[in-house]
């Protein structure tokens, strides 16, 4: 026992120096991390630069590579010229295993550096609606409405057709109808106004009011939508239920496909 412990103490005395640099190297990269990461956060709220966290991420990336570098060569005898050309003998392997990856970091920063989208954007893409939350080094974050995260990988954004919405068009819902051909569509039109602002009206935005449009005809009737302009943070299937149930008792709507006219 005498002599492990000897041994340990041998080891330690002998590598004094190299777990001194090691630990003074980690000490001052996570320092350097912390530091550079308020920064950077402060730089970019205060600047033009989109404020995502694939920025950070890359500073984090350099400076802890910087690092492992710095201890490589003194503490663990490996060269750091020897490890790069390892590497890039096996770049090409593995830049076909990690290609999904690698488009994605290209994604991400050509959508930031483009400024195509940046986080607070409301879009919609791949029937996918909502507030840019955050573009990371690999995927973009969307918040719907209803809260829900969706996670869309950046290569995916960088190549799909995307909509950047106002706050208006991002909060506009329809309700449908089909009205008898005899009806007077202007008495129609103010009739819908006043049953949808009396019944929906704590939903809607009270700078942009309801309209109701009147877009062609059937057989049954004249057919024309109700448009809704719905608060932030009120889920449109909300709005559209309250108008919905608001023009339901009208007798110039045609219901039962007219079955019952």
């Amino acid at each position: 026992m005498e002599n492990f412990d000897d041994m340990i103490a041998a080891w330690f005395h002998a590598n004094a120096g190299k777990l001194l640099w090691l630990c003074m190297v980690v000490v001052a990269a996570w320092v350097a991390d912390r530091a550079l990461r308020r920064l950077l956060r402060k730089v970019l709220d205060n600047s033009q630069i989109p404020s995502a966290s694939i920025f950070i991420n890359l500073m984090r990336v350099v400076v802890w590579c910087a690092a492992a570098t710095m201890v490589l060569q003194p503490v663990f005898g490996i060269n750091p010229t020897t490890l790069v050309t390892a590497l890039g003998v096996g770049g090409v392997a593995l830049s076909l295993g990690l290609k999904d990856t690698i488009a994605n970091v290209i994604g991400g920063f050509g959508l930031m550096l483009g400024r195509v989208i940046q986080p607070g954007d409301l879009v919609s893409i791949q029937g996918v609606t909502g507030t840019v939350v955050d573009i990371t080094w690999r995927h973009s974050m969307i918040e719907t409405r209803a809260g829900d995260r969706m996670v869309i990988p950046n290569s995916i954004l960088n190549t799909a057709s995307l909509t950047k919405l106002t706050t208006v068009t991002e909060g506009m819902a329809t309700v449908p109808f089909t009205v008898k051909g005899s009806a007077d569509p202007d008495e129609v039109s103010r009739d819908m106004l006043r049953r949808v602002e009396a019944g929906a009206s704590a939903v809607l935005r009270p700078e942009n009011p309801p309209l109701v449009k009147f877009t062609g005809f059937s057989p049954y009737g004249a057919e024309g939508e109700i448009l809704l302009f719905v608060r932030e943070g009120v889920l449109l299937s909300t709005a559209r239920d309250r108008a919905a149930r608001a023009i339901a008792t009208a007798d110039y709507l045609v219901k039962d496909g007219g079955a019952s006219e």
